[in-house]
This record gives C-alpha cells, sequence and structure tokens, in this order.
C-alpha cells in the first residue's frame, strides 16, 4: 500500500527546545499541554499528530528540566 505522505519523523533533534530548563516551568506548562490535548477527538489524524507532537515535546523538556535540576546530562 502507497501512501501519499512522506515519512516525517515525529523528533528532529534540529529542531528541539534549548534549555536551560526550569523545573516548575516545565511541570506547568506540562499540565497545560495534557489539558489541552485530553479533549482531543482520538479518530481525527490531526488532532493526533498535534497532540503527540505536543506530548513529545514536553516530556522532552520535562526530562532536561529533571536532569538540570538533578546536574546531569546536557
Amino acid at each position: 500500500m502507497s501512501s501519499t505522505h512522506s515519512y516525517a519523523p515525529l523528533y528532529d533533534p534540529d529542531k528541539a527546545p534549548e534549555g536551560p530548563f526550569n523545573l516548575d516551568v516545565e511541570i506547568a506548562v506540562t499540565r497545560r499541554i495534557l489539558d489541552e490535548t485530553a479533549g482531543l477527538n482520538i479518530y481525527d489524524d490531526i488532532d493526533m499528530m498535534n497532540a503527540a507532537f505536543s506530548l513529545d515535546t514536553r516530556l522532552r523538556c520535562l526530562l532536561a528540566a529533571i536532569e538540570t535540576e538533578r546536574g546531569e546530562g546536557q
């Protein structure tokens, strides 16, 4: 089966948000994104792609903030 869409990865390191990451800010933003994506239509491809991108980005930023707080990584 041929797809009309070209492949685009969910995560692109060249477009990743840059730190430093503040844990309190990242937690607040993550909660907001979770609230915003909770009501999206699971049967809507665009909604789900947007949610996946937003949540992936939030998780990466939240993890970076935790690592920064602990003095790890980056």
